[in-house]
């Protein structure tokens, strides 16, 4: 067989054959390979053969250089490997799941053991049988799932870096190579992926483990829903308990409160009864004093303040009144009333003040919270407000200091020369939240009357002058409505679509842009472009102060 072979096909041939270890392979000791090359040398060698009288061909090309290349790799390692990894003899097969389902154990058995040889790891799992444990299945599958091979094909590689003549052929060859390594080392894991997929699908272990699991939950489910039914009987039957004690807790906190209010309703009455008596004892008293005057005004005066002093005076106050009336001379009585009569003023005195007071810091309230104020103290006017809505919308939450830059946007803008700091700004929102829904939508009202009237007024020209086309803001065909969400998003498109170098590029802006006219698209850029400046310079100016 060896006098076959042809040197020049050295890598297409069976090494461990060439040496005759064919029945070995990759299972072949260091020892076993040297011992059999050194029995094949010393029967092949041609200085042997020579000395038999046999014909020998000069060069690479006796067929004893198979025998050379065959050592050369088998005796190095690395070489080795990359001859395992392509041997010619293994069975890249992977069985159908017709025939692992009637099989199942008997076919995919001897295929893991098989591959198992291109595990890195050395204790690889074995299949198992029928009566495996799910945690032994599962370790088996896991591995499988996450196989690491060492297995790789520079063996098979077309070129040989050595041949090149130059450092950029070398490199070439280098990266055809390892793009075809990679492409044969996925094919391989794909092979064993579908492996263990085909398996995992035949396995009728997974079936019956399937089974169990969803047995197992169905049963805890059972006794989930036992359970529940359990606590919610059990809480019912709490409920309705304590349903009873509230209800018994509430008729005898009822009848209790009943009873309370009949005796507070005793009391009272016999309260009142009680400050009639003093009052009518008082009138009485007073009048047989003739109201401590002499003449009728004094009289009808005095009869006032009693009156006064009957409205205002509790219980005790009358019964000590009433007692001094009666013990005292007339001018006793009369001081004792008098002073009454003066405690009872002041005192209506301070309360009409107190009111006055409160009335007035509601007033001041009503003024402080209404659309004039706010802000720090400082006036907004219509215009002031508008812009501050403005300006919330064109720098949104998330703006790196955004009520910094709000307020300096305002200061820039603003027609009322009132200097906003970022708190005033804050505060002034925060009262625009809380307004009525009616007053927002006045303040809009207002705003898109005053963006009406603005865009909609012909500016005056001298000797009626043509305006210019391109900053014309208006004209007979111009569309003063504001502009849609869904028309500036067209607008923007056609921007991009058509650059600054195309021919009649506003007349294909607007015709890109439904009931928006060449004067409009162009004046609306116009107003982009100066609120993006506006924007950038506001942040701009910021930034700057923060920096120092």
């Amino acid at each position: 067989m060896l006098r076959t072979l042809d040197p020049k096909d050295w890598k297409n041939q069976d090494h461990y054959a060439v040496l005759g270890l064919a029945h070995l392979r990759y299972k072949a000791t260091q020892k076993q390979i040297k011992a059999a090359h050194k029995a094949i040398v010393l029967k092949h060698h041609p200085d042997k053969r020579k000395a038999a009288g046999e014909q020998i061909v000069e060069g690479d090309n006796d067929y004893f250089t198979c025998i050379t290349k065959a050592i050369e790799i088998l005796s190095d390692p690395v070489k080795r490997r990359a001859f395992d990894s392509v041997d010619p003899t293994f069975d890249n097969a992977v069985p159908s799941k017709s025939e692992g389902k009637e099989n199942f154990f008997e076919v995919f058995a001897p295929v893991f053991e098989r591959n198992a040889r291109w595990s890195s790891k050395k204790h690889v799992p074995k299949l198992g049988t029928m009566e495996s444990s799910f945690e032994e299945v599962d370790n088996f599958y896991s591995f499988w799932y996450n196989f690491d091979s060492w297995r790789e094909f520079s063996y098979l590689d077309e070129e040989e870096k050595e041949k090149a003549e130059c450092r950029d052929e070398r490199r070439w060859i280098e990266k055809q190579n390892r793009a075809s390594r990679a492409q044969r080392k996925k094919e391989e894991m794909n092979r064993i992926r579908t492996l263990v997929d085909t398996a995992y699908s035949c396995d009728p272990r997974i079936k019956k483990f399937k089974e169990e699991e969803k047995a197992r939950k169905e049963s805890e489910k059972k006794a989930k829903a036992d359970a529940k039914k359990r606590e919610q009987e059990e809480k019912e039957r709490a409920r309705q308990a304590e349903l009873e004690a509230a209800r018994l807790a509430k008729e005898k906190e009822e009848e209790e409160a009943k009873q309370v209010a009949q005796q507070a309703k005793k009391e009272k009455e016999i309260q009142k009864k009680a400050i009639k008596k003093e009052r009518q004892k008082l009138r009485t008293t007073c009048k047989n004093w003739n109201y401590f005057a002499d003449n009728e005004a004094d009289s009808v005066k005095m009869m006032e303040e009693v009156e006064k002093l009957c409205d205002r005076l509790e219980l005790t106050s009358l019964q000590s009144l009433n007692e001094i009336l009666a013990s005292g001379s007339k001018d006793d009585s009369k001081a004792a009333v008098e002073k009454q009569v003066q405690e009872v003023n002041a005192q209506l005195q301070r309360e009409r003040e107190a009111e006055v007071q409160a009335r007035q810091a509601a007033r001041s309230a009503d003024q402080a919270s209404g659309g004039g104020g706010g802000g720090g103290g400082k006036g907004w006017n219509e215009d002031d407000l508008q812009l501050l809505i403005k300006a919330v919308n064109l720098f949104p939450a998330g703006t790196n200091a955004r009520w910094e830059v709000i307020a300096n946007y305002m200061n820039q803008h603003s027609t009322s020369g009132m200097k906003r700091t970022a708190k005033d700004v804050i505060n002034k929102a925060k009262n625009l939240q809380r307004l009525d829904p009616l007053q927002k939508d006045e303040i809009n009202r207002k705003a898109f009357e005053k963006f009406k009237k603005e865009h909609s007024s012909v500016p005056p020209t001298i000797d009626n002058a043509v305006p210019s086309e391109r900053f014309d803001a208006s004209g007979s065909d111009g569309n003063a409505a504001p502009w849609t969400t869904e028309e500036q998003k067209l607008l923007e498109q056609a921007l991009k679509t058509y650059p600054v170098s195309t021919p009649e590029r506003w007349e294909k802006i607007a015709a890109a842009v439904p009931g928006r006219s060449k004067k409009d698209c162009m004046k609306r850029y116009k107003e982009l472009v100066e609120m993006v400046k506006a924007k950038k310079a506001a942040q701009e100016q910021v930034a700057t102060k923060s920096k120092k």
